[in-house]
């Protein structure tokens, strides 16, 4: 499980004034909850970048006090208008006690359908998993190298590790092949052909029934 360590300093005073200051001095108010005790730190903006401005799901470890805390992210409030950062919860992980997350999907493999012409899209980016601690990871990955033009991944189709529940929808799409507008009319037009064809050759076969009934026989 990939993580980042974050060093903090402990709060002490939470009022409004004190948390406005922190703001002003580029340093970002944090709770850490879900533990023994809620413990209320700062520290510096930058060193939330790696953690805030990625897709990527890791865990976190916090120092605080002479202290480690294991955590992973549950909130990040933005300002409406300046988007800076405002506050983040954290929650810690404790083991043992099961949690519910968000992990990335990734996928692997060549699906067929896109050599074919097909391309493919991601319908879903995570997918939400109850688990514990020791069983997190950091993405889930998803083989596309069976599927073909038209065809799907859905959530249940995802094979999840052991002690992983699986919370999200099970019909859900993940990803699917589709069949580009320029193929699709190839392939209409390919049918229409194809139907046009056999329409004359039953029209001949009928022609060429009703010809024989109509001939005299032979005396």
């Amino acid at each position: 499980m990939e993580s980042i360590a974050i060093k903090g300093n402990i709060r002490t005073d939470l009022g409004k004034r004190a948390t406005k200051l922190a703001r002003q001095t580029n340093v970002v108010p944090c709770v850490i909850y879900g533990g023994e005790n809620v413990v209320h730190f700062s520290a510096p903006v930058l060193d939330f970048k790696h953690l805030i401005y990625t897709a990527d799901f890791k865990m976190v470890e916090i120092e605080v006090d002479g202290k480690t805390y294991k955590c992973i992210l549950r909130d990040a409030q933005f300002h409406p208008v300046t988007d800076n950062l405002l506050h983040l919860d954290f929650l810690e992980l404790v083991d043992g006690q099961a949690i519910k997350v968000e992990i990335p999907i990734r996928f692997e493999g060549i699906a067929p359908g896109v050599k074919t012409g097909g391309k493919l899209y991601q319908k879903l980016r995570a997918v939400k998993i109850k688990t514990t601690p020791e069983h997190l990871v950091n993405e889930l990955l998803v083989d596309v190298s069976e599927l073909n033009l038209g065809q799907s991944i859905r959530v249940k189709d995802i094979e999840i590790g052991e002690g992983m529940e699986m919370m999200s929808t099970p019909g859900i799409p993940v990803a699917s092949v589709e069949v580009p507008r320029a193929l699709r009319s190839l392939e209409a037009e390919e049918e229409e052909a194809a139907a046009a064809e056999a329409e004359a050759e039953a029209a001949a076969a009928a022609e060429g029934a009703e010809g024989g009934e109509d001939t005299p026989a032979a005396e």
